[in-house]
């Protein structure tokens, strides 16, 4: 009890309470607590007690005659509370097995409070005893012990006398005073099973009443003035309850479960909610849906690799599906539209047919390329990429192998003279080969590669008949790491 007279612990309670889950957060209870408060005052009154009914006839008052506040209260308290659980929702654990709620209500509460006024033979205690043995200075914080031990010694622990009303509060079963009352606190659970759980609560109910504690006046020193103390009386119940869950079956009530782990139980292993077919075009019906298709519109019927493009096993630029020579030799490249290669005539036929273009057999060569003179690239600067010129040129250059498939072609760049102008001259070279390969089509083989050559302009790479040549189609960079981005 918190109100004018200290209590006196420790006491019992005892309660029950129905609860019930409105969602996982939120629940109603219905509790009825059943309590007990004692306080006993280790400190006299010589002139509070004067406006009290019930103390004032007992006690001399013109006297100053001591008295010692003392009460045994029976509190039955029955309230509906709003409980807020804080801590089921969670993101990384799927449960827990402790609970952590706060709640508060509304409620009503009876108190019947009595006095210990009276010893065994009926009359009212004398104090004036135990004043004497602790004189009028020795009432101190410091000698509350000794001072609640003597009256204790003193007292027979009856508590006959009811204590002081306030007349004007309604009563109830014959009398008994009752008051609405605010209900606050906060408890803790700790789970043991399904169906049983442990809990630690903390309770304090706010009444509208400061005779909970039978006493209500303030000491003044004059017996003629009475002042009310204008606090009203509080009570703390601390309890620790088990708890069981009501059902047929082992059940958990919301507040012990963690809503984020049906959600995530449901995306693992849906059983009520219904997830849509995907729907993933395919415009060219490939089986690579469009997002992932690098060749939209593959033919129908062609197999295609991953990415959605249609095979061609020998590299010759004709899809498997169109092509009628699936395996053609690199030799045998380009082909025709139908993926058919002419491959090379065999080394015997080569000799001789060189010996008829040198003049040695037949008689009066005849030259085997007729592919003309070739037009010279040039670069600015110290650039490595070809211009909308240069690659109009090149494609004459393409035009004119294509038309003279027996011709090989050297492609010759200059600058020896440092490091810098080698790698220059070699990425120029590269460039040239690489677009007439890659863009026009042109076999890798039908080229000699030259750089770093002396007697010409850096900036212009050359291109000229190589027939009946050898040398590389391809060199690795001398410096790679001079290389222009």
């Amino acid at each position: 009890m918190s109100g004018d007279i200290r209590s006196w612990l420790p006491t019992f309670g005892i309660g029950a309470h129905v609860r019930k889950a409105l969602g996982y957060v939120f629940s109603l209870r219905l509790e009825y607590d059943y309590m007990m408060a004692k306080g006993l005052n280790w400190q006299p009154s010589y002139t509070g007690y004067t406006a009290n009914y019930v103390l004032n006839p007992l006690y001399n008052t013109a006297a100053h005659q001591p008295v010692f506040y003392n009460y045994r209260t029976t509190i039955q308290e029955l309230s509906i509370q709003g409980v807020i659980t804080l801590n089921n929702i969670r993101f990384h654990k799927a449960k827990t097995g402790v609970a952590i709620y706060t709640f508060g209500g509304l409620g009503v509460a009876t108190y019947s409070t009595l006095y210990n006024a009276l010893g065994s033979d009926g009359q009212p205690y004398d104090y004036q005893a135990i004043v004497n043995q602790f004189g009028p200075g020795g009432f101190t914080y410091k000698n509350r012990k000794e001072i609640k031990k003597a009256l204790k010694d003193m007292m027979d622990g009856s508590f006959e006398t009811i204590a002081e009303r306030d007349k004007s509060q309604p009563t109830i079963f014959g009398g008994t005073p009752y008051r609405p009352v605010l209900v606050l606190g906060a408890g803790i659970q700790f789970k043991l099973n399904n169906k049983f759980n442990i809990a630690l609560e903390d309770k304090v109910s706010i009444t509208k009443s400061d005779l909970i504690d039978g006493q209500q006046w303030q000491e003044t020193g004059d017996p003629t003035v009475h002042a009310q103390t204008r606090d009203f009386d509080s009570y703390n119940f601390l309890s620790i309850g088990l708890n069981y869950n009501i059902g047929k079956k082992s059940v958990e009530p919301l507040w012990w479960i963690n809503p984020l782990d049906y959600a995530y139980g449901e995306i693992n292993a849906p059983r009520h909610m219904k997830l849509p077919k995907p729907v993933l075009d395919d415009a060219d019906g490939d089986g690579v849906t469009d997002q992932f298709d690098h060749e939209p519109n593959t033919p129908a019927g062609c197999p295609v690799d991953t990415h959605g493009v249609s095979r061609d096993t020998d590299g010759d630029g004709v899809p498997d599906c169109k092509d009628k020579e699936l395996i053609t030799p690199t030799q045998c490249q380009p082909v025709d539209a139908d993926g058919v290669g002419k491959c090379p005539d065999p080394a015997c036929c080569r000799d001789i047919q060189r010996a008829l273009d040198s003049g040695l057999v037949g008689g009066g060569g005849r030259g085997r390329c007729s592919i003309g003179d070739l037009p010279s690239i040039t670069f600015k600067g110290r650039s490595v990429t070809l211009s909308k010129d240069g690659e109009a040129l090149l494609a004459t250059v393409a035009d004119k192998m294509r038309n003279s498939p027996n011709c090989k072609v050297a492609v010759i760049g200059y600058g020896e003279s440092s490091k810098s102008a080698q790698q220059l001259s070699w990425d120029r070279v590269n460039a040239v080969i690489k677009y007439l390969v890659e863009k026009e089509g042109i076999n890798s083989d039908r080229f000699i590669f030259r750089y770093g050559q002396t007697g010409g302009d850096e900036n212009t790479i050359d291109l000229k008949d190589a027939t009946g040549e050898e040398g590389p189609n391809t060199v690795p960079a001398p410096h790679p790491n001079l290389r222009r981005r």
